[in-house]
């Protein structure tokens, strides 16, 4: 399994390729939330709610072994890129390398460019909320 790390830098380059043309960030982020699997209707509920988020986003995570996979969708096609990209850097991970996690990506990618302060919000809402998921789950297997 790669490292949160080195699935960022994988990201990062991804991104350079499009010289930071906005259309094209904003096409390939809704591009990345297209390829996301289908999410489990009886996960949509109001407790998978993300709190926070302008959007409607579902999150959902369950253990498999000793790392963390998530479920996740949105009503927009923009935030379902970007909590797919949560969904590539941190599903399949431990709890702890989930919670230690440090995402520089964000900022190696211009994200502040093509987001707006809503957005940004929501953003960190899916990044805390899948934090607690690994804190929650870390606790399930360390009872």
């Amino acid at each position: 399994m790669a490292t949160i790390s080195s699935i960022q830098e994988s990201i990062i380059e991804d991104f350079e390729m499009l010289d930071g043309d906005m259309e094209m960030t904003i096409g390939y982020i809704m591009e990345l939330g297209s390829k996301l699997p289908d999410f489990p209707e009886d996960q949509r509920t109001d407790e998978n709610i993300v709190k926070g988020c302008q959007s409607k986003v579902w999150l959902h995570a369950k253990l498999d072994g000793d790392k963390v996979v998530y479920e996740a969708d949105s009503n927009t096609a923009i935030t379902k890129g970007l909590v797919s990209l949560l969904l590539t850097i941190l599903s399949g991970q431990t709890p702890d390398d989930i919670l230690n996690a440090d995402l520089f990506f964000k900022e190696r990618i211009g994200m502040n460019r093509f987001i707006g302060t809503q957005r940004s919000n929501g953003f960190a809402a899916m990044i805390k909320q899948m934090q607690i998921y690994a804190l929650a789950l870390k606790a399930k297997i360390e009872a």
